[in-house]
C-alpha cells in the first residue's frame, strides 16, 4: 500500500509490480520465467529491501528525520538505499571497498548520498566493520543487509506474491538465484512454499576457471559482482530443503548476459548467471512443463566501464 511518512511533507507511492516474462535464448528451448527486477525505481531488485527495511524502521521509530542511514554495499543496495533515503528525507552514507565501478558511485551521489571507501584488500568485510564503527554515533540507522531477516521478508511478502499472481497456475517448481545477501533466494523460496508450491531452491554459483576471486565482495568471481562467498548470515542460517548448487563458468555467465542484452533486456552480469543456471535447473528437473523462476536483478548502466561492455567500445 502507499505510505505517508509521519511528520513529513513527503509522500512515497507504492512500487508497481515488475513483469514476469517467459524467456528463451533459442527456438525450441523451454522457457524460463524471469522477473524483470531491473524495472524497479533505482534499477535493481534491491529497491525492495531498501523500501521495506527503511519503512519498517520509520514506523517503529528507529529512523527519524535528520538521521543518517549507513550501509556496506559495493553496488545495488547502496544505490537503492540512496534513492529510498532521498524519498524519505534522511541522509545516506554508502561504505564501499575501493575499486567499484564509477557508475555506481555517481548514481549514489546523484540521489544525494555520500560515499566512503575502505581498502580494497579488506573487501566487503572491511566495509562492514567500518559501518559498525560509524553506527555507534547518535542518529544513525544500520540496515545490516547481510544479517537482517527483513531482507528476505521483503521478497517473501512482495516479489514472491507477485510471481504467484503472474505465473500460470500459480505454480513454481524451482527458483534460481545467485547469492549475495541471500535475501532473494531465501525470501522467494519461503514465499512460494507458503502458498503450497513444492519446489527446489537453486543456488547459482559463478566459477572462474582461473581462480580470480575479488576482494571487493569476497566474490566467487571478479567478473560477476554482487554474488559472494560466506558473507550472508541469512543464507547460511536458513533451512532450504533440498538446496541445489549449480556452478556456472563466469565466461558462460558473461556470454549469456550479452545474449539477453541482444534480446532487448538491459541487464547486468548476475542476470546472465541466473539465467544460465535456470536453464540447467530446468534440464535437471526433466519435465518439459516445469516452471522455473529466476530474477534479472539489475540494469546494464552500472556496468558501462566493466568487461561486459568491452566488445561494444568503438
Amino acid at each position: 500500500m502507499d505510505w505517508e511518512l509521519p511528520g513529513s511533507h513527503r509522500y512515497v507511492h507504492r512500487m508497481a509490480a515488475t513483469p514476469l516474462v517467459p524467456v528463451q535464448l533459442a527456438a525450441g528451448e523451454p522457457a524460463i520465467w524471469c522477473k524483470l527486477e531491473f524495472l524497479n525505481p533505482s534499477g535493481s531488485t534491491k529497491d525492495r529491501i531498501a523500501r521495506y527495511i527503511l519503512e519498517k524502521a520509520w514506523r517503529q521509530g528507529r529512523l527519524q528525520t535528520g538521521d543518517r542511514v549507513i550501509e556496506a554495499s559495493s553496488g545495488s543496495t547502496s544505490i537503492a538505499m540512496a534513492l529510498a533515503s532521498a524519498q524519505i528525507g534522511v541522509r545516506f552514507l554508502a561504505v564501499m571497498p575501493e575499486g567499484v565501478s564509477n557508475e555506481r558511485v555517481l548514481l549514489i551521489r546523484a540521489y544525494g548520498g555520500d560515499v566512503r571507501f575502505t581498502p580494497k584488500a579488506d573487501g566487503i568485510r572491511g566495509a562492514i566493520a567500518e559501518v559498525e564503527r560509524l553506527g555507534r554515533e547518535p542518529g544513525t540507522f544500520l540496515p545490516r543487509q547481510f544479517s537482517n531477516r527483513d531482507n528476505a521478508d521483503a521478497h517473501r511478502l512482495t516479489t514472491a506474491r507477485e510471481v504467484i499472481d503472474q505465473i500460470p497456475g500459480g505454480r513454481v517448481d524451482a527458483v534460481v538465484s545467485g547469492v549475495g545477501t541471500g535475501g532473494t533466494l531465501v525470501g522467494l523460496y519461503h514465499g512460494f512454499a507458503e502458498v503450497g508450491c513444492r519446489l527446489i531452491a537453486v543456488h547459482a554459483k559463478p566459477v572462474n576457471l582461473y581462480g580470480d576471486a575479488d576482494a571487493e565482495c569476497c566474490s566467487y568471481s571478479a567478473r560477476i559482482p554482487g554474488v559472494a562467498d560466506r558473507i550472508s548470515e541469512i543464507f547460511r542460517e536458513d533451512n532450504l530443503p533440498g538446496l541445489l548448487t549449480l556452478e556456472v563458468n563466469d565466461e558462460v555467465a558473461i556470454a549469456t548476459t550479452r545474449q539477453l542484452m541482444r534480446l532487448g533486456f538491459p541487464v547486468g552480469p548476475s542476470s546472465g548467471l541466473n539465467f544460465a543456471a535456470a536453464r540447467e535447473a530446468h534440464r535437471r528437473l526433466g519435465r518439459p512443463q516445469a516452471q522455473v523462476v529466476t530474477v534479472f536483478p539489475d540494469r546494464m548502466e552500472r556496468y558501462f566501464t566493466t568487461e561486459l561492455f568491452q566488445p561494444y567500445l568503438a
